[in-house]
């Protein structure tokens, strides 16, 4: 008999890692385990086969996934037990009590069966699933839902363990989660990134955020930090004040939502929004699917990248249909000198929203809630974070985002730690 090599593994007797020697035949080019021979290939007849060959074969079933029983052959012969496994077709195997991490993926390496690298996983599922992105097996499993399961709740759509296979959540073949799953879940490992800066060139910053979380919360907080350097100017037509916001609000909106429901998740960096005087870019990180130019979405076609993303946000009601998100953006700007323009390459889309009252004389240049915050503090002379959110009817994270940028700008002062802050006027 052959000594042990990358494709034979010899056990003297059972022992219950078998199931590792197992996973790493499957992960790699398939192989031979000889219970009841020495390393050196020599024969060391079990005293017990039948005993054995039951236990290898409940550990085999109950200790491995996928189910890996079907590439698996069992022979036994002169108190040897021959388990022949084949090179599996649902790549990664993994330990059930491990998880699909390192420590329960294993691989074949000369003669040993070793822990697999996070790329190595990675390529495995990439291979294996052969689908989108969103419809791969996340690599990570610990996943929670609170800030989806606001969201579905808000709109009135049941949101519970038994929807997540027809939502795309989990995986229909093994009770894995996605990529779709690690998207929305707390645990979403994909950021949106903000900055405000001084200049057009966008080299001086002003303030910077990085929101993190479910894709649900990140929407949310970017879109109120956005709307924080929304500015209202005022012109007059006669005796009549005429109020503009620098950008249609809802178009800040549509360009977030395109951002994060068409940007490629299987590259790790942000989604970047840029502000300045001039204008709002939104970056998001993944060119156009392939088929598709830049005229065909200014044409209103759209083919989405994450089918199951857009879908969840259809049902939301946060996007109406695909491929009329740019289309309201331009319609929105339809009375404006200038125009959204959009830039794609190979790996990113870019979209600017330019401000609409770039040139026009102002009256009035401070933000509605600004100014509401100025006129209680001339009137009471200081307020608290609660007065605050009493006074604006906003949450606790929005007021804080609001304070800081007056503060960092130069209307407030804030003093004072934790809920005993107060703040005066500067």
């Amino acid at each position: 008999m052959n000594n042990e090599n990358e494709r034979i593994e010899c056990k003297r007797e059972y022992v219950d890692d078998i199931a590792k020697e197992v996973i790493a035949f499957a992960n790699t080019d398939g192989g031979e385990i000889y219970v009841g021979v020495n390393d050196d290939g020599t024969p060391a007849p079990l005293s017990d086969v039948d005993d054995t060959y039951t236990r290898i074969t409940n550990c085999v079933r109950d200790s491995v996934a996928p189910d890996v029983t079907i590439f698996t052959k069992y022979t036994l012969n002169d108190g040897i037990i021959k388990v022949d496994i084949s090179e599996g077709s649902s790549k990664p195997y993994y330990l059930k009590s491990k998880g699909l991490k390192p420590s329960g993926v294993y691989i074949r390496q000369g003669t040993s069966s070793v822990q697999a690298s996070p790329d190595q996983i990675r390529q495995m599922i990439k291979l294996s699933d052969r689908d989108s992105f969103e419809e791969m097996r996340s690599l990570e499993q610990a996943l929670t839902f609170k800030s989806a399961a606001a969201a579905f709740e808000k709109h009135g759509i049941p949101f519970s363990k038994e929807k997540y296979k027809s939502l795309g959540i989990v995986n229909i073949n093994d009770d894995l989660f996605t990529n779709l799953g690690l998207i929305v879940s707390d645990q979403c490992n994909h950021t949106i990134k903000a900055a405000v800066y001084a200049d057009e060139d966008n080299t001086s910053f002003i303030d910077h955020r990085e929101f993190c979380g479910s894709v649900f919360s990140q929407i949310e907080s970017a879109f109120e930090y956005i709307m924080l350097n929304n500015k209202t100017k005022s012109v007059f037509s006669g005796i009549d004040r005429i109020d503009k916001t620098d950008y249609p609000e809802e178009a800040i909106r549509e360009a977030l939502l395109n951002a994060v429901v068409h940007r490629d998740y299987g590259f790790s960096g942000s989604i970047i929004v840029n502000i300045n005087s001039k204008s709002i870019d939104i970056i998001s990180i993944g060119g156009l699917v392939p088929g598709l130019s830049r005229e065909d979405i200014m044409n209103g076609i759209s083919q989405p990248r994450n089918r199951n993303l857009a879908e969840m946000f259809h049902r939301l009601k946060y996007i109406e249909s695909y491929g009329m998100g740019i289309r309201k953006i331009l319609s929105l700007y339809s009375d404006s000198s200038v125009k959204p323009s959009i830039t794609v390459t190979p790996n990113s889309f870019r979209i600017s929203l330019p401000n609409r009252n770039s040139g026009i004389v102002v009256t009035s240049a401070v933000p509605n809630q600004y100014q509401a915050v100025i006129d209680h503090l001339k009137e009471q002379g200081s307020m608290t974070v609660e007065e605050l959110q009493e006074l604006l009817d906003i949450k606790r994270t929005r007021a804080y985002n609001l304070y800081k940028k007056m503060e960092a700008e130069g209307y407030i002062k804030v003093s004072g730690r934790g809920t005993g802050k107060i703040i005066t006027l500067k």
